[in-house]
């Protein structure tokens, strides 16, 4: 026997090697060694060649395009998911009600209810398939001789007058697709079209394509436009109707029956022309159908925005969570009191400035804002979106701090010049009365009172008062914080008042009724916290002395009431934030280029705007107005000229009588006051937070 030609060293096998081809296992007794079969030279070039085995590259290919079709359908399940084709094309409109029901502002499309396509009158279906798509019920997703045909008018017409794409491919697109008119994009089409065909039945992609499709107006899908046009349901539709409707899907903007009703007609005709020629409709038929009218009398219309329908949106989608047809969502937004601050906006007398109010309840409910003088002109909320120095509204948290540290309104503090590494704060008014109390300084709003008080319990408590309070806006970590040199909005101002009024904060302003269920870890974090009722009943001291005898007596009420001025340097923003009752309400008149305003400060227009509106919302009567003699508000002379000369308001009497040192202005309620003089320009101050 012969050794083992892969191990010579074992005992060879009793059985002899067959050949494979041409090679084939040779042993030489001699060398004792192996060979299989004869040297390349040996062999022929026809032994060489080997025959091409097409088997294996059929099934080498067929395993690549089933590699690739489970891609696809991975790719497809993916990105074009079958529920989408249910979901509406854009956010579905959603309607906000005032706490009252009524309706105050609707955004978004109207998209009414899906239909079954089965269930639908014959005419209705053929009257989009004979415009849209004739072979609808019998191609695959793609019509290859439908784009033949709209290729071939579109040569002879000279452009793109026509389209072939079918009902299905246009479900593709509307649901999952962008309206790029891309080689890529027409691809993606038509794999998503064959997609659709595979899982759908016809009836179903027909009944989602109508569901879904745009007909003018803002309205989607052929419940809603039946409703919007002809005042009916879809199986109520008449051949014209129908027509009509499905005319509309070419050119949904510019036709619209109800601000195109002529250009509609002309292409409800062509519709009933294709389905005479479809074979839909005999021709007796076609000749008896009639131009359509449409509604005569249209739906009231709501506004689409409002400052305040622009703030709660957001918060309303995210409360009414994933919808499919029209949602209502109610705010907590009082009709009343909204119309009473328009109307005490418009009768302010501002001419160049812009204004913003707003009112809200002490747990936070916002029940009228006003974010400018006109919504139409400018949109921009400048309640909510704008950030401006509060000037001396800022110091409701230094005096908060220095009560939390112990002081209390008869606590004292020097009210003279004082220089904080370099920093020298002045009084507006450039008067200084020494030894005060806190409650004096509070009145008076004065600067230096409240750099002393923030040197005194430290910024970081200054600080700390504002966060509490709800201030989330950057705070720096610097003295001059005292004078309101940092940015916050109104509504947030706002909400850092109410906070008081409602003793425990934070308060968080709010725009509905039903709050959502909070996660546990903002329940943690949000609770409220009470003040003591020694600091509660000493900013209710502080407060009400502002308005009392201090920089805020234009806001008096027959009530009491408790507020703050806050004027920023120059005249750029002026506020008064204050409440009475249970409302609270925050006014800011400015400048949308912060531009100064010579003249203008929180004790005057924006005190005067807040009057007006407590007066009205509350029901109170004014103030009978006694003459007083006592000094006038430093914040009208901080810039050499009286309120009533300032660009924004006019002095409705112009008698200022001046002799021996002293002003005295009558105002338009009959008040008369007196003061002192008007210094020269070169003597006036002009730091930030001016009151």
């Amino acid at each position: 026997m012969r050794p083992d030609p892969f191990n010579p060293d074992r005992t060879p096998i009793d059985r002899p090697y067959e050949p494979v081809g041409a090679h084939y296992p040779l042993y030489d007794a001699e060398s004792q060694s192996w060979t299989f079969g004869p040297d390349e030279e040996e062999v022929g070039p026809e032994a060489r060649r080997r025959p091409i085995r097409w088997g294996r590259w059929i099934a080498r290919g067929a395993g690549a395009g089933i590699i690739l079709l489970v891609l696809a359908i991975i790719w497809l399940a993916i990105t074009a998911p079958l529920s989408r084709s249910l979901q509406p094309p854009t956010p579905p409109s959603i309607t906000l009600t005032a706490d009252d029901g009524t309706p105050i502002a609707r955004r978004g499309a109207i998209i009414g209810a899906p239909v079954d396509a089965a269930k639908l009158p014959a005419h209705v279906r053929e009257a989009f398939m004979a415009i849209e798509d004739r072979r609808f019920y019998s191609h695959w997703g793609i019509d290859p001789r439908g784009i033949l045909r709209a290729a071939w008018h579109n040569v002879g017409s000279g452009g793109v007058r026509e389209g072939g794409s079918t009902i299905t491919q246009q479900l593709a697109k509307n649901a999952f697709l962008d309206s790029d008119r891309t080689a890529g994009r027409k691809i993606r089409e038509a794999m998503i079209a064959f997609w659709l065909e595979a899982w759908l039945t016809k009836d179903e992609i027909l009944s989602r394509y109508l569901s879904n499709v745009y007909f003018g107006d803002n309205v989607y899908g052929i419940t809603a436009a039946s409703k919007h046009y002809f005042g009916r349901t879809p199986d109520k539709l008449n051949v014209g109707q129908a027509a009509m409707l499905a005319g509309l899907v070419k050119a949904p903007s510019r036709l619209a029956p109800t601000t195109n009703l002529k250009g509609a007609r002309a292409r409800q005709a062509v519709v009933v022309a294709a389905m005479e020629d479809a074979g839909f409709l005999t021709k007796a038929e076609a000749d008896s159908v009639q131009p359509q009218r449409v509604l005569a009398s249209r739906p009231e219309t709501l506004p689409s925005g409002t400052y305040f329908a622009d703030w709660v949106l957001p918060e309303a989608r995210d409360q009414a969570g994933e919808i499919k047809t029209e949602a209502t969502v109610q705010t907590t937004l009082n009709p009343r009191l909204q119309r009473i601050a328009e109307r005490t906006v418009r009768s302010a007398g501002l001419n160049q400035a812009q204004v913003a109010l707003v009112a809200m309840r002490p747990d936070g409910r916002v029940v009228a804002m006003v974010g400018g003088k006109d919504y139409s002109k400018s949109p921009f909320n400048r309640a909510t979106q704008a950030r401006r120095q509060p000037g001396s509204a800022f110091k409701l948290f230094v005096y908060l701090a220095a009560l939390r540290s112990g002081m209390t309104p008869d606590s004292t503090i020097e009210d003279e010049p004082v220089d904080i590494a370099g920093w020298k704060p002045r009084n507006s008014d450039g008067r200084y009365l020494g030894k005060i109390t806190l409650r004096q300084a509070f009145a008076r709003s004065s600067n230096v009172a409240a750099a002393r008080l923030t040197q005194a319990v430290g910024v970081k408590s200054v600080i700390k008062a504002a966060r509490d309070l709800g201030i989330t806006t950057p705070i720096p970590n610097e003295a001059t914080i005292a004078l309101g040199t940092s940015t916050v909005s109104l509504l947030e101002l706002t909400a850092a008042y109410a906070a008081i009024a409602n003793e425990s904060y934070p308060v968080t302003p709010h725009g509905l009724t039903e709050v959502r269920d909070k996660a546990w870890y903002q329940s943690l974090t949000d609770r409220k916290t009470g003040f003591s009722s020694a600091v509660h009943d000493g900013m209710l001291d502080l407060l009400s002395s502002s308005i009392k005898t201090g920089t805020g007596r234009q806001a008096l009420l027959t009530v009491d009431a408790y507020g703050k001025t806050g004027t920023t340097q120059d005249s750029r923003d002026a506020l008064f934030m204050g409440f009475a009752r249970d409302l609270v309400v925050g006014v800011w008149v400015g400048n949308d280029d912060n531009k100064p305003n010579p003249g203008l400060s929180g004790g005057g227009v924006p005190a005067r705007i807040w009057r007006a509106f407590m007066q009205s919302a509350l029901d109170i009567p004014p103030v009978a107005t006694p003459v007083v003699v006592e000094e006038v508000d430093p914040d009208a002379l901080a810039n050499g000229m009286d309120e009533e000369t300032m660009p924004v308001e006019s002095d409705p009497v112009g008698d200022i009588i001046q002799g021996m040192g002293l002003d005295m202005r009558m105002g338009e309620d009959g008040s008369i006051t007196v003061g002192p003089g008007r210094r020269p320009p070169d003597e006036r101050d002009g730091d930030e937070g001016q009151e």
